[in-house]
């Protein structure tokens, strides 16, 4: 799998509803994952978004979710760059420059869904968000 770059975009409650009027827009494949299929059943934001997709026929790329609960939600702040793929090596000299003189958000290390991902600002403000996709054997 080649690496990616590509827009995520941040919601607040809404993220099912906007994902799919993208669906609607671009066509394609849109791929939903909640907070409860991850771990969460019984909280309270069980059925938001906490990882959604939209793959369109023209090769674009949309990925989305539901902030989750504590985390602020800024209208005109609601957007990261996502870089994804497999290659471990390219990705973590991504991450490490990316990250180099800005600010970590959450650390890159391997997450309950099994990649390494981490989320930064670089030096000059703009939010990353860097996914290692660890393949199933």
């Amino acid at each position: 799998m080649a690496s990616r770059l590509n827009p995520y975009l941040s919601f607040d409650g809404d993220a099912r509803q906007a994902l799919e009027f993208y669906k609607e827009v671009f066509g394609g494949t849109l791929k939903l994952s909640t907070y409860g299929e991850f771990g969460q059943p019984d909280a309270p934001n069980a059925d938001q978004i906490m990882h959604g997709m939209l793959e369109t026929p023209s090769g674009f790329t949309l990925m989305g979710a539901d902030n989750p609960p504590g985390m602020p939600y800024t209208p005109g702040n609601t957007f990261s760059v996502s870089l994804s793929g497999d290659d471990d090596a390219e990705l973590r000299e991504y991450w490490q420059k990316l990250s180099d003189g800005g600010t970590v958000s959450v650390p890159f290390e391997k997450q309950m869904w099994g990649d390494v991902f981490g989320m930064c600002r670089d030096r000059f403000g703009v939010p990353w968000m860097v996914d290692i996709v660890q393949r199933s054997s």
